[in-house]
């Protein structure tokens, strides 16, 4: 329960930033797309060395990586959009991850790799987070201000300077990384989960970007502790019982938050009122 609090935590501090930027450059279903496509290459490290930590990351991150990359070349060489690409990089990633799976692995590898198990953490896992989170701080604060301007405002950022493509590319790499360490622990279809939810709900609560970005970690923070205390008392699993919670406050702050649906009737009510 210890390590599965501190890898949850580590992970809130690294993938709440990058879901927050997804939502913004309108890619929060391409942050699920990419989750799968990690499988096929954790596939592969898995039939090379089993459940080895390692190769079963280097293997996810480099078919992340290449699926991001292939999905962003058809968009700009052909007329398909870049989310058209994605959905079906992403569907043959996903049955290709599970056939090489099925090869050699059993219905539970298969469970674990698909729906992680947060509460089997490992030092080395924890130590493969905590580099994934740091090298992702480092990154987003290396390339801020022009990654803030091309998710706001990209043609304006073309227009002064061309950092733009490098930023997004960056961007893509670091979205891969933290989704290559979230399956450690929560799996391929739930990694995202910790990344889009949190950010989701801390939009209706802010206005500025470095608060949502507060509030978004935050949010990632105490899903995972309430998340842990819900699967222990309720003996029910600990990854999706995280992601319940992270999606319990975003209904909530869907209904409630300042910016929130009830809010936003209110003040159109007084509008039309006055």
């Amino acid at each position: 329960m210890r390590r599965a609090l501190v890898g949850g935590s580590i992970l809130s501090l690294s993938a709440a930033p990058i879901g927050i930027f997804l939502m913004f450059r309108r890619m929060s279903l391409a942050g699920d797309a990419m989750a799968h496509a990690v499988l096929p290459g954790a596939a592969a490290g898995f039939l090379i060395s089993g459940l080895a930590i390692l190769p079963m990351t280097l293997g996810g991150f480099a078919a992340g990586l290449i699926v991001a990359i292939l999905s962003g070349l058809v968009s700009r060489l052909t007329i398909q959009r870049e989310d058209s690409s994605l959905a079906a990089f992403y569907l043959i990633s996903l049955a290709l991850g599970v056939l090489l799976i099925s090869l050699r692995g059993s219905n539970v590898d298969l469970v674990h790799v698909l729906f992680g198990t947060v509460l089997a953490l490992d030092n080395d896992a924890l130590i493969l987070i905590g580099i994934v989170a740091t090298v992702t701080l480092v990154g987003i604060a290396a390339v801020w201000r022009p990654l803030v301007a091309d998710s706001l405002d990209p043609q304006f950022l073309r227009s002064v300077s061309r950092s733009g493509n490098v930023a997004h590319l960056i961007f893509l790499t670091l979205a891969v990384l933290n989704l290559v360490g979230g399956f450690q622990a929560l799996g391929t279809l739930m990694s995202v989960g910790l990344m889009i939810l949190p950010a989701a709900a801390a939009r209706f609560w802010a206005r500025s970007l470095e608060g949502i970005c507060g509030l978004a970690i935050v949010t990632g923070l105490l899903s995972t502790y309430f998340g842990l205390l819900l699967s222990y008392y309720l003996g029910v699993a600990s990854g999706p019982s995280i992601i319940l919670v992270a999606g319990a406050v975003y209904v909530i702050s869907l209904l409630a938050g300042t910016r929130g649906a009830i809010s936003s009737r209110l003040r159109s009510t007084r509008h039309r009122t006055a």
